[in-house]
C-alpha cells in the first residue's frame, strides 16, 4: 500500500486515505501448506515493518493475515469481537478493553521511551506549558494513550478534567482540527509527533516521561490462545527478535515500513531512535505499572468501579532476552 506526498508536505487527504475505515486487511506476510492462519492487528504497518525489515517474515510455518488500524480503540474492538486473534495496543488501551468486557489478555510486553508520546501546539500558540492548557480544547483518540497522556498530564499539573474540554477524535480528525483552530492541542503518540514537529512544525509542550510506563503489549484473545497457542508462541518470538534488531537498524527499519506505509523515512527513523522499543518480561512489577494506570482512570472518573488488571496478562509465552 501507498500514499502519496506533495513536497513532503502532509495533507489532510493524505491522513484520511491513511487512516480512513477501522479495518483492512492486507496480502498475507507468509504462506505455506498450513491451514492455521494467524489474524494480525497492528498500528500503521509498525509491527510489520519491523518483521519485514528483520527478515522475522521468512519462513513462517503457519499464514499471517494482517489488518492495519489507525489507533488501538478499534484494535481492542477488533479483538473483543474476535475479528483478530493477536493485536498490538499500548497499556491504557489494553485496559479500556479489559473494562470493557473484552475477553483478551497481554501475552508479551514491550517497553519504549515515552518521549513518544506528546501533547504538541502549533507554532505560534500561546500555550507553553501544561499549565497553560487550562480552559482549553485538547483533542484525543478516547482509550488511547495519548488520552492517558493528556489525563496523566493534567493531574500533575493540578488541572482539573472540568477545567479542559477533551474533544475525542480520530488522528486524522485530531490533525486536521489542529491545523484550523478547531482545538488548540492535540494528545497523541508516535508517528502522529513526529509527523506533527517535522512536517507541520508543532511543538511538544508536554511527554509521557514521568507520566507514562512506556509499556505496550501484545494481546491475545482468550480463544486464539486456547487454538493458536503454537503459533502466538512463534509470532511472539519473531516480534521479540525483531524489535532487539530494529535498535541497532533504525536505517533499515525506516526505509522498509516507509515502503509499506509511504510515511517518510526522517519520520520513521526519529520514531524508532527515540522510542528505543525493546520487549521485556511480564512480571510483577509490569503487572504494578499497569495497576497505576488503572487505578489513575478510575480518579478520573473514566472507568466506574476498581479494576484488578492481573487476570488481563497471560504469563506462559516464553521470553528471552537475547
Amino acid at each position: 500500500m501507498r500514499f502519496p506526498f506533495a513536497s513532503f508536505s502532509l495533507s489532510t487527504a493524505f491522513f484520511s486515505s491513511l487512516l480512513a475505515g477501522a479495518l483492512f486487511a492486507l496480502v498475507p506476510a507468509a504462506s505455506s501448506a498450513a491451514d492455521i492462519t494467524l489474524k494480525v492487528g497492528d498500528q500503521q504497518l509498525q509491527t510489520r515493518g519491523i518483521l519485514e525489515a528483520s527478515g522475522q517474515l521468512k519462513d513462517v510455518p503457519y499464514k499471517i493475515e494482517w489488518y492495519n488500524f489507525p489507533a488501538a480503540q478499534p484494535l481492542g474492538e477488533a479483538l473483543n469481537a474476535g475479528a483478530i486473534d493477536i493485536g498490538g495496543l499500548g497499556d491504557a488501551p489494553l485496559i479500556f478493553a479489559y473494562a470493557a468486557g473484552a475477553r483478551v489478555r497481554a501475552v508479551a510486553a514491550t517497553r519504549s521511551h515515552p518521549v513518544d508520546l506528546a501533547i504538541v501546539v502549533p507554532e505560534n500558540s500561546p500555550i507553553h506549558s501544561a499549565a497553560d492548557l487550562k480552559g482549553k480544547r485538547i483533542a484525543t483518540t478516547r482509550g488511547s494513550i495519548g488520552h492517558y497522556l493528556a489525563i496523566a498530564t493534567l493531574e500533575r499539573a493540578g488541572i482539573k478534567l472540568s477545567d479542559v474540554s477533551l474533544r475525542f477524535m480520530q488522528p486524522a480528525d485530531a490533525k486536521a482540527a489542529l491545523a484550523t483552530g478547531n482545538v488548540d492541542a492535540w494528545s497523541t503518540w508516535d508517528p502522529y509527533v513526529a509527523l506533527a514537529e517535522l512536517r507541520d512544525h508543532n511543538r511538544s509542550i508536554a511527554n509521557g516521561v514521568g507520566v507514562s510506563s512506556g509499556l505496550s503489549f501484545q494481546a491475545a484473545t482468550d480463544d486464539s490462545i486456547k487454538t493458536h497457542r503454537t503459533q502466538i508462541d512463534d509470532f511472539l518470538r519473531r516480534v521479540a527478535a525483531g524489535q532487539r534488531w530494529a535498535l541497532a537498524h533504525p536505517d533499515e527499519v525506516a526505509a522498509m515500513q516507509s515502503r509499506v506505509t509511504g510515511l517518510p523515512t526522517d519520520v520513521l527513523k526519529t520514531v524508532y531512535q527515540r522510542a528505543q522499543l525493546h520487549p521485556v518480561a511480564i512480571d510483577d512489577g509490569v503487572v504494578a505499572e499497569q495497576q497505576k494506570t488503572a487505578d489513575l482512570y478510575l480518579r478520573a472518573d473514566v472507568i466506574k468501579s476498581k479494576l484488578d488488571v492481573t487476570p488481563s496478562f497471560d504469563r506462559q509465552f516464553g521470553f528471552s532476552e537475547h
